[in-house]
């Protein structure tokens, strides 16, 4: 995902400036791995020889693995994303497949960009936002 801040830094939506101590990007990728008929998922030599029975699965949209920033555990454990308190914190969130909607369990969005576009007045204090599937958005915390 690309997204431009405004030569200006983000505001309210009113004029005020809003700043941010710390960026986190988090994308959103479904993976689609074929399995064998025993359920097994299978391996190949090469993307190419992968063609076929991944394109076969990729159809039927439904994902075999959901993850963040490319693997299994990318924002968990020792890879989490932290911040002292009282810092603020924009997080940039893009899903290239299908929808997506982050939530912050025990706190809200102060200002949420929610289709990205930040010329736009930003919501405020929303726990779950929509980002669109093959689109980016983003919240200040």
């Amino acid at each position: 995902a690309v997204m431009v801040l405004p030569r200006d830094g983000l505001n309210d939506g009113r004029g005020h400036a809003l700043r941010y101590d710390r960026v986190y990007y988090i994308g959103e990728q479904d993976l689609y791995v074929p399995r064998d008929e025993k359920g097994n998922f299978k391996s190949y030599d090469s993307p190419g020889e992968a063609y076929t029975d991944t394109e076969e699965v990729m159809r039927k949209l439904i994902p075999t693995h959901v993850v963040f920033n490319g693997k299994v555990g990318a924002l968990t454990g020792k890879n989490a994303l932290t911040a002292n308190v009282g810092e603020n914190v924009l997080i940039v969130h893009s899903q290239a497949n299908r929808d997506s909607r982050p939530h912050l369990i025990g706190g809200h969005g102060d200002y949420v960009w929610e289709t990205g576009k930040f010329s736009n007045a930003p919501e405020t204090g929303l726990e779950t936002w929509f980002i669109r599937g093959g689109s980016a958005g983003a919240a200040l915390y």
